[in-house]
């Protein structure tokens, strides 16, 4: 797997676990076996069930945050129109065009949105919160440098304190809950986004919905680049280049 393999991801899986090689690895080899049963690099825009829907209900933003990170966008508070697997699958997905399309050298690359005003507890149940979240840590460490949960409703402190338990110490850290209408919310996004980019579920400017047109055709490219990267990583491997 020498597209997935490479220094970069080595790097992140060992930081995750403060440089211990021994639950690096571990961990990497978990990761192996479950990349060869999924297959996350195999799946594609064309694949995804619903895309026209759930690419509202979740996507890359076009634009980054203040650090130069990519932009992750979740609103469960749509109601989904396929199954938990599904969900997972394009969840996957985006995270796999995250992590493929990153910066080598760039560590914790990702902040990610979660709208969550209107939250029930048919938005997201636990199982397909408890996978999620087992994805990223475990799958996908050292990806997410901040996530921030926006609007939640009170209902929403039971559940948190049920999924917290599932989430290790360092990703509990990187969570931040702002409200739209709190200043001390507002300065800690207005610090982190260009409020005219920013979505107003956020507390931004930006009023307009995603083109789901315009979107459909990046995410395409996105995969085009990600089998092309692939490509050049089994080449160089075969022929000894790096």
């Amino acid at each position: 797997m020498p597209a997935f393999l490479s220094d970069a991801t080595i790097r992140r899986f060992l930081r995750s676990r403060n440089w211990s090689t021994e639950q690096a690895t571990k961990l990497l080899k978990e990761t192996v076996r479950w990349r060869r049963q999924y297959r996350p690099e195999s799946i594609c825009w064309e694949g995804i069930a619903e895309k026209e829907y759930e690419g509202r209900r979740a996507y890359i933003a076009d634009y980054l945050d203040a650090n130069g990170r990519c932009v992750l966008v979740t609103k469960p508070t749509i109601k989904a129109k396929v199954s938990g697997k599904e969900q997972i699958k394009y969840f996957v997905y985006l995270l796999e065009s995250l992590s493929m399309n990153s910066a080598d050298e760039q560590e914790e690359h990702v902040t990610w949105l979660l709208d969550l005003r209107g939250w029930a507890i048919s938005s997201t149940p636990l199982s397909t919160s408890r996978e999620s979240m087992h994805i990223v840590q475990n799958y996908y460490p050292g990806m997410i440098a901040v996530a921030i949960l926006s609007n939640t409703p009170r209902i929403f402190e039971s559940f948190w304190k049920i999924l917290k338990h599932f989430l290790e110490a360092k990703m509990n850290e990187k969570v931040k809950f702002v409200y739209t209408n709190n200043p001390e919310s507002h300065k800690i996004v207005s610090e982190m986004f260009d409020m005219d980019r920013l979505e107003t579920a956020f507390g931004g400017r930006n009023s307009i919905t995603i083109d789901i047109d315009s979107y459909a055709e990046r995410m395409r490219r996105s995969d085009l680049a990600r089998g092309a990267q692939s490509m050049q990583m089994d080449i160089n491997l075969v022929t000894g280049h790096h």
